[in-house]
């Protein structure tokens, strides 16, 4: 007899896996399955979820949909787009709403209604939003569960139909009831426990014996997390004499990474790798260039250059597979599933990459996996923390952390968007602060496109600044000097610098960011900070390289490296000259990548930070991103 599972319908949102993993952290298989797959794919079915996804229901093309799917004697819980389908199917009406969410929200649940999907859940809830899109029309026999000061049906059910459609999503850990409502519809179903992680293991370990075969494989080793776990799974199948480790110094790592990835492999046993310094070829591939997408492609093409090489150089024979550390969210973020909008293009899936894979020459044992997953492993192979709890560093490193300009694409079209963005600011309500916070606070727009994910879709839109006036005596560091050397107020409550954010970010169509000022030269205007031209080179990565080691050293001592799950600094060329950079700090919390929440660091840390960037001698500005995911991505781009 087959297993009962969970089918979850990927409507191409970045979430689709994300809620197949959910179910099977709770003990539950389930399978991922195209909406317009055969009825013959839910036998031992015992209920299924519609994803989310990047469309609009009212576009012309959306994904293909088997509606004979509604008509099943099985439990449906549709999200975010699958909640419109779910109500576009019993008659509902669905359209563009005049607000979006994108973000937290408060759901209020209807106390008067039982429901089995809210068993045991308060009636106020946290919820996390990304959507434009609303229902504005309940299906026939819907009644409303809960709703959001923006969003009238947020939740509904038709328990004669036994089908339930909620706006938010309850796959991610921002919303925290999620869980319980996973848990709530598995019972529902009547789901038994049939999942766990040993299982996952032992099936991971039997698909790369399968995959290899009698052949060797050559990993591409960043040092980082999932190229370390790869590593680990490779040798426990194969044994270290059919694996090798290629280490590449691509002259975009952090200070001393190098070195230091070295050190640590040797230190845990680790011998069966090489180390390569092929830092000259990868700046002279991405010279010139300014969009992020063509960086990490070339980042990504030239990989495989050197990887010819080295197998040229190492003699090895046809009889070696490439593997890589591939993550899920990687290969959705980059239109790897039928329905998905490419949000970035990872190096791990350019051209050459994907020819591989093609002819069946790459293994990537953990491409169906998330992080969390992948350190819940890295603990089951008995790694050491040092190893498992390293931030994620991209392949591409600091290469696409620093912003590049040619001095002259500018356009007609980005001006007015600007000034657009300007105006939306400028019209957004900000009374979330104290009276002094208010009376001071200056709102401005960076002339600088960020990548962001809204509604599943990537977007390019500018960052907002807020600046709350000069730093308060004793404010950092109890300095009272900070306010003549530049440094600026920053407000106390994580709750009101978010509640800021979501607004702007809500409400602005131009705007996916919201940025606070931390230190801006002494003597530096506003007006004397232009964009200037400036390219990924050496000197802009060294300038990189030394305040992301100011951050990064400032968290380990306080302790509070292990406490966020990345930090990313970012190099704009946005300065008083071309020789010199204003700066971003972006620290973020979070499980599942998929999601994120900005790290509110204590002042007493982020004061010290701020201090010594402050001193280096090529700094006009220093701000903070405070911006969750969605509607911003980790980095910037």
């Amino acid at each position: 007899m087959s297993r009962s599972k969970i089918v979850v319908l990927d409507f191409g949102s970045q979430y689709a896996h994300l809620i197949a993993k959910r179910f099977r952290m709770l003990g539950y298989y389930s399978e991922i399955a195209l909406p317009s797959t055969d009825i013959s794919v839910f036998e031992n079915c015992k209920g299924i979820v519609f994803s989310g996804g990047p469309s609009s229901v009212y576009d012309e093309k959306v994904p293909e949909f088997n509606s004979e799917i509604l008509n099943l004697d099985i439990p449906i819980l549709g999200l975010c787009y699958g909640h419109y389908i779910v109500q576009l199917g019993y008659n509902g009406k669905v359209g563009k709403q005049e607000t979006g969410e994108f973000g937290f929200a408060t759901l209020n649940i209807n106390e008067k209604l039982k429901s089995p999907l809210f068993e045991g859940i308060e009636h106020q809830q946290q919820v996390w939003m990304s959507h434009q899109d609303g229902v504005l029309k309940l299906g026939d026999g819907f009644e409303v569960l809960g709703s959001t000061k923006d969003c009238k049906y947020a939740a509904t059910q038709n328990l004669e139909k036994k089908r339930f459609s909620l706006q938010f999503h309850c796959e991610v850990k921002d919303t925290p009831c999620g869980e319980r409502i996973f848990q709530n519809f598995a019972n529902y179903c009547g789901m038994e426990k049939n999942w766990d992680h040993e299982t996952v293991l032992q099936i991971i370990l039997e698909n790369i014996k399968k995959d290899a075969g009698d052949k060797n494989v050559l990993l591409f080793l960043s040092g980082g997390v999932d190229s370390t776990i790869t590593f680990a799974l490779l040798n426990k199948a194969l044994g270290q004499k059919r694996v090798l480790g290629l280490h590449i110094d691509n002259g975009f790592m952090r200070k001393n990474e190098s070195a230091e990835v070295a050190a640590a492999y040797k230190k845990f046993g680790f011998s069966n790798f090489i180390t390569e310094d092929a830092s000259e070829s990868f700046l002279k591939a991405i010279a010139g260039l300014t969009d992020p997408q063509k960086k990490r492609m070339a980042v990504g093409e030239n990989f495989i250059t050197v990887y010819n090489d080295v197998i040229s150089k190492q003699k090895l024979d046809d009889n070696w597979l490439l593997a890589q550390g591939t993550l899920y969210p990687d290969i959705i973020e980059s239109g790897g599933t039928k329905n998905s909008n490419t949000i970035k293009t990872h190096h791990n899936r350019v051209d050459g990459i994907q020819k591989l894979i093609e002819k069946g020459l790459i293994i990537e044992p953990i491409r169906e996996l998330y992080k969390d997953e992948v350190r819940a492993i890295g603990y089951k192979l008995g790694l050491p923390e040092q190893l498992i709890m390293r931030h994620p560093f991209p392949g591409p490193g600091l290469s696409i952390n620093v912003l590049c300009y040619d001095g002259k694409s500018w356009s007609q079209k980005d001006e007015e968007e600007y000034a657009a963005a300007k105006k939306e600011l400028a019209e957004v309500t900000l009374d979330m602060f104290c009276a002094n916070c208010t009376a001071n606070l200056k709102r401005d727009v960076l002339p600088v496109r960020s990548v962001g994910v809204q509604g599943d879709f990537r977007t390019y839109r500018f960052p907002a600044i807020l600046d709350f006036g000069p730093a308060k005596d004793g404010e950092w560091a109890n300095r009272t000097d900070a306010a003549k050397i530049g440094m600026r107020h920053f407000p106390n409550k994580r709750e009101k610098i978010e509640a800021c954010s979501s607004a702007i970010t809500n409400k602005a169509g131009f705007i996916n960011r919201t940025c606070i000022k931390l230190y801006q030269k002494q003597g530096v205007k506003n007006e004397d900070l232009k964009l200037q031209e400036g390219y990924c080179d050496r000197r802009r990565l060294d300038q990189l390289r030394e305040v992301d080691n100011i951050v990064l050293t400032e968290l380990r001592e306080a302790g509070w490296y292990d406490k966020i799950f990345q930090h990313l600094t970012i190099d704009l060329p946005f300065a008083t000259s071309a020789d010199r950079a204003t700066f971003v700090l972006r620290p973020v919390v979070s499980e599942d990548v998929m999601t994120a929440r900005f790290a509110m660091i204590p002042k007493e840390i982020l004061g010290k930070i701020v201090e010594q960037i402050a001193a280096l001698p090529f700094v006009d500005a220093l701000y903070f991103d405070a911006t969750n995911k969605p509607p911003a991505t980790f980095g910037w781009e």
